[in-house]
């Protein structure tokens, strides 16, 4: 079996009619996203450097902006957007303990896509705002829709995921 697809020889088919191609389309066979485990160290690391981030930002950050920026609501607006970083970083930390422990339970496709996303999603999102307050370039702001996606493409995933992990299974 190579990328999916089993490939076997005539002599092995029943009709020994020429080689022919089967491809696996179980999505719980694949296995080439985040494992339980990384799911949540990841998360853990995520929601950890959200605290320290939002520490710097609420001591650190608010001291020095001042001088940065000399329009007063320049330097509020990047506080905030400091402060959404973080609050989206925490928030997906948290999620991706949650997909962690469900993977624990249901190795399923969705939710390790879904960690996938939270994970790249928080860093492209929440890393653009970081970018975004200490540069002062504002074209990190057009990277930050990016991570959203990813991230909203996360939730979505996750849904699905524990759709399929609390549906019945009918015998």
């Amino acid at each position: 079996q190579v990328f999916g697809y089993r490939f076997r020889h005539a002599d092995d088919l029943p009709n020994g009619k020429g080689a022919t191609i089967a491809v696996n389309t179980s999505l719980s066979e694949k296995k080439p996203f985040m494992k339980p485990r990384w799911a949540l160290l990841s998360g853990v690391m995520i929601s950890a450097t959200g605290v320290a981030l939002g520490a710097f930002g609420a001591h650190g950050l608010k001291q020095v902006i001042g001088d940065w920026y000399t329009d007063a609501s320049v330097a509020s607006t990047r506080l905030e957007n400091w402060e959404t970083g973080v609050r989206y970083q925490m928030f997906h930390g948290l999620a991706l303990l949650l997909i962690g422990l469900a993977l624990l339970k249901a190795n399923l496709f969705t939710l390790r896509c879904s960690a996938n996303c939270f994970l790249l999603g928080s860093v492209v999102f929440s890393g653009s705002l970081y970018c975004l307050v200490l540069t002062g370039q504002t074209y990190w702001g057009a990277v930050t829709p990016i991570g959203g996606i990813l991230q909203l493409t996360g939730w979505l995933l996750a849904g699905l995921g524990f759709w399929h992990l609390t549906t019945p299974k009918s015998s």
